[in-house]
């Protein structure tokens, strides 16, 4: 009850005049930062914070909170209507969400993604309502063992995600971890794999220029090839009916994906290092391997929508959590929130909740407030979104280039990223003609940073042991569920084609 009562006054709180309005403000600017390709909420959190001084220190946070809120949603605008990644959260929703696109279904997967973002982050509030201090807790207890044995549980999706070409599949996580790889080494700072010396390699390839050349350019490419260059799309006009079908639809057909990215979504982004796009990939991963028809994966299936858009928004409720209890950021956009909050004379740790009882439930309030914002706002522009693909091909394809490039080029304001760009968009290209399947690779580039070094720091704390993945009692499980996950299809596959070879005997 003493729970309950402070949410109720920090609702209170963010329904004030100033704190509704920068909510609405925000959550609407961040829809559409996140929508453009190149910018996110990183880069959005990061550009407006100036602003934020001209208001008092708990509205200003509300406000940023507000931004990266819509920048959530905002990510799967562009991967469904044109295929390219706002944000490196909303890569997963590429997979399923731009092929309901192409077969005039943008509509049911735009509105998929907006309820799961909504029930994911409905679901994340409430565990952080409720359990923080304990989960906080928990998260501090994850280690580099702990971590790399979370990654390695992700890795095990990966087989799943290439179908039954186990062989392809791991080439396409080779490669991506090759790709990982390039620029400093994060522990002796040894420069690796610098192609012909060029200084642009040092500081390793941007996931998301690798995101926007392949799901951009690479899939442009692959449309026009796929199509002799007359892609036309059946995309009907918007009415009220339609969208309350396609709600029904999405309730009926993105429930499972739904639920698993809440839950699965909000724990990863709690982790330290962790966040939103190892969130959401992993959720795309598990909805699969639990799913009753794996095969509809990629084509337009609503799961696929609903797993990595539900688990992006939990996980950036998520991550809120280390930086409020524990004062460690759980996502790069938490560390400029952090960044924030100290520079307003806040300091994040155990003690906030104590010291600064107001500002804290004011934010929680506000997160329930910026959630429900978000989703009618997203829903009342989904007519919007859908009649840019009304637009011919001819027009549409010069218009994803354009926002391929510029994206690239926003990132970092380096013209080595955008022929990087271009190049991985070829390469996707010839990939899918080779029939080698991207989403590993492109999840081998998310995670390899990730579990390289806790991998490497783990072994220098057991003096080169790989026990000490078994035998710590939160890391050993996790080992092992992802060992038995990584060889049950091999096992399955060559079950079957036992059985196929007795049947033609």
């Amino acid at each position: 009850m003493e729970i309950l009562a402070l949410l109720g006054d920090g609702m209170l709180l963010a329904l004030q005049p100033l704190n509704l309005s920068l909510i609405l403000i925000g959550v609407t600017v961040g829809l559409f930062i996140g929508a453009m390709p190149g910018l996110g909420s990183v880069n959005g959190v990061a550009i407006l914070l100036p602003i934020t001084f001209l208001v008092p220190p708990g509205s200003a946070i509300i406000f940023l909170a507000a931004i990266y809120y819509g920048a959530m949603y905002g990510g799967a605008i562009s991967s469904v209507t044109l295929g390219i990644p706002g944000a490196s959260t909303a890569v997963a929703t590429t997979f399923d969400g731009r092929p309901l696109a192409m077969q005039g279904k943008a509509s049911l997967a735009l509105v998929t993604a907006a309820l799961a973002s909504f029930i994911g982050g409905t679901v994340a509030n409430v565990f952080f309502t409720l359990f923080a201090p304990a989960l906080a807790s928990v998260a501090l207890s994850f280690g580099p063992p702990e971590i790399f044995a979370l990654m390695l549980l992700a890795f095990a999706t990966f087989v799943g995600l290439g179908g039954d070409d186990i062989p392809k599949t791991i080439v396409s996580i080779c490669l991506g971890l090759v790709l990982a790889s390039v620029g400093f080494d994060t522990i002796s700072g040894e420069p690796r794999l610098i192609l012909f010396e060029m200084q642009g390699f040092l500081q390793g390839i941007g996931f998301l220029v690798l995101a926007i050349g392949v799901y951009g350019i690479g899939e442009m490419l692959w449309t026009i090839e796929q199509s002799r260059g007359e892609v036309t799309t059946t995309t009907p006009r918007m009415t009220a009916r339609g969208m309350v079908d396609d709600t029904k639809e999405a309730v009926r057909r993105g429930w499972k994906g739904t639920w698993i990215g809440s839950v699965l979504g909000f724990f990863v982004g709690v982790l330290p290092a962790a966040g939103a796009t190892p969130g959401s990939l992993m959720s795309y991963g598990v909805a699969k391997m639990v799913s009753r028809t794996p095969e509809k994966f990629g084509k337009g299936n609503p799961d696929g929508v609903a797993a990595p858009e539900a688990a992006n928004n939990s996980a950036s409720t998520g991550s809120m959590l280390p930086m409020l209890t524990l004062g460690i950021p759980g996502s790069p956009t938490t560390a400029i929130l952090l960044g924030g909050m100290v520079i307003w004379g806040l300091v994040p740790g155990p003690r906030l909740f104590v010291d600064e009882t107001e500002f804290v439930w004011g934010l929680i309030g506000s997160f329930y407030i910026s959630n429900l914002a978000a989703v009618i706002i997203n829903l009342a522009f989904i007519p919007l979104f859908v009649w840019m693909l009304r637009m011919p091909f001819t027009i549409l394809a010069p218009m994803i280039f354009v926002l391929s490039i510029a994206g690239g080029y926003a990132a970092t304001r380096d013209m080595h990223d955008v022929w990087l760009m271009v190049i991985f968009g070829l390469g996707a290209f010839f990939l899918r003609r080779f029939d080698y399947p991207l989403a590993p690779a492109v999840l081998a580039i998310v995670l390899g940073p990730i579990a390289e070094p806790t991998l490497r720091q783990s072994l220098l704390l057991s003096s080169g042991d790989p026990s000490i993945f078994f035998t710590r009692p939160i890391a050993g499980p996790i080992t092992v569920i992802a060992l038995i996950l990584i060889f049950l299809p091999a096992i399955q596959l060559l079950r079957r084609r036992r059985a196929a070879r007795r049947r033609a005997a």
